[in-house]
C-alpha cells in the first residue's frame, strides 16, 4: 500500500481532535470515510472534517473497497467484534486502548489478525510521543544508571456531578472493563512496559470507596517486570488531591515524568537536577498514527502492537481479579 485509506468506526470524541486530523495530517495517510451508528452524528463528523463518506453501518465501511485500513474507535466492549469483522475482510487494524474488555478477548483479536494476515496495533500513542522517547532515551542510555523501582501515583476528585441513572461509559464495566482506572491507568502501565520492558508478574487489590458506581475508584498494586525491576502504584479517584506522578529510580539517579499533563520531566542525577521539556502535539495520536502508516507501508514499525496492548491488559485483569469476582 503506497497510501493507507482509513475508514474510522465509532467517529466520538477521541476523533475530533486527538486522532481524527492525525490520520489526515500523516504523510501518505487519506481519512476516507466514517461510521456511527446515528448516521446524523457520522453525517456531521464527515462535513465538519472534510471525510468523503460517511456510513451508519459497519459492515459497509469495512467492505468499502475504498478502504483499506480500520481504526476502531468505540467504547472497548465492541473492539473484539469489529476487529474480527474487519481482519476477516483482509484490512489491518488500529484499535483504542484499552485494546479488550479483558484478556480472552484480546488474545481473540490477535488470533483473527494473526490468521487473516494483518496487522493490528493499539491506541497506546504515549509510545510515540517526544517526551515519552527522550526518557526511554535516557533510561536506555544509562542517564539513572540500573533501573531499580518505579512508584506511581494517579489521584483525581470524584465528579460532582455523575448521575448514577446516566454515567458516562468509562464508569460501566459492562461497556468499559471497569473505571477510571482502566481508562486511564492503562495508559500509565502500558508506558511502564515501554520504558522497561514487560511485567512478568503482579498483583494488586481494589474497591469502591466513595460508593457512587459498580466499578472500581481505588486501586493499589505491586508488580515485578522481567528485568527484575520492582514496583508500586496507587489509583484514587474519589480523592481531594489531583495527582499524576511516577518515578524511576535507578542506581545512578531518577527520572520523574506525570503522564497525562504535558510535556515536562526531570532527571536528578549526583551532578544535579534537570527539567526538559517536551511539549504534546497539537493531535496526540498523529505521532503513532504516522508509525503505523510507515510499518504498514513497509517503510518502519510501530512500537504499540497487538501483543504489547493485550500484556497492559493481561496486567489488569490480575489487579482486578478479585474485585470483579467479588461483584459477579
Amino acid at each position: 500500500m503506497d497510501t493507507i485509506r482509513w475508514g474510522i468506526i465509532g467517529a466520538g470524541d477521541v476523533c475530533e481532535v486527538k486522532s481524527g486530523p492525525g490520520f489526515q495530517k500523516a504523510n501518505h495517510s487519506e481519512l476516507v470515510a466514517v461510521m456511527r451508528r446515528d448516521g446524523d452524528k457520522a453525517r456531521d463528523f464527515a462535513r465538519r472534517h472534510g471525510v468523503p463518506k460517511w456510513y451508519d453501518d459497519a459492515d459497509a465501511l469495512i467492505n468499502d473497497p475504498d478502504v483499506n485500513a480500520v481504526y476502531i474507535a468505540t467504547p472497548p466492549y465492541a473492539h473484539k467484534d469489529y476487529t474480527i469483522r474487519a481482519a476477516a475482510a483482509g484490512k489491518p487494524v488500529y484499535v483504542e486502548k484499552p485494546m479488550a474488555l479483558d484478556h480472552d478477548a484480546c488474545r481473540a483479536m490477535i488470533d483473527a489478525c494473526t490468521l487473516a494476515g494483518v496487522p493490528l496495533y493499539v491506541a497506546y500513542y504515549r509510545r510515540a510521543l517526544p517526551k515519552f522517547l527522550a526518557i526511554k532515551d535516557l533510561i536506555d542510555g544509562g542517564a539513572i544508571g540500573d533501573p531499580r523501582s518505579v512508584i506511581v501515583t494517579h489521584h483525581r476528585p470524584d465528579p460532582p456531578d455523575l448521575d448514577p441513572e446516566n454515567l458516562p461509559w468509562r464508569y460501566q464495566p459492562a461497556i468499559s472493563g471497569g473505571g477510571i482506572f482502566v481508562d486511564m491507568g492503562s495508559h500509565m502501565l502500558d508506558l511502564l512496559d515501554f520504558l522497561l520492558g514487560p511485567i512478568s508478574t503482579v498483583e494488586g487489590s481494589a474497591g469502591n470507596q466513595a460508593g457512587r458506581y459498580l466499578a472500581e475508584d481505588t486501586v493499589s498494586a505491586a508488580f515485578t517486570f522481567e528485568s527484575g525491576v520492582q514496583g508500586v502504584g496507587n489509583w484514587c479517584y474519589c480523592s481531594a488531591a489531583d495527582v499524576d506522578r511516577t518515578e524511576i529510580h535507578g542506581s545512578a539517579g531518577s527520572v520523574v515524568f506525570d503522564t497525562f499533563a504535558g510535556g515536562r520531566f526531570a532527571l536528578t542525577t549526583p551532578d544535579g537536577s534537570e527539567t526538559f521539556d517536551r511539549p504534546f502535539p497539537p493531535h496526540v495520536q498523529q505521532p503513532l498514527i504516522q508509525t503505523v502508516v510507515d510499518a504498514l507501508r513497509g517503510a518502519g514499525t510501530c512500537p504499540s502492537s497487538g501483543e504489547s496492548a493485550a500484556r497492559t491488559t493481561w496486567a489488569i485483569d490480575q489487579v482486578l481479579a478479585g474485585y470483579r469476582a467479588a461483584r459477579s
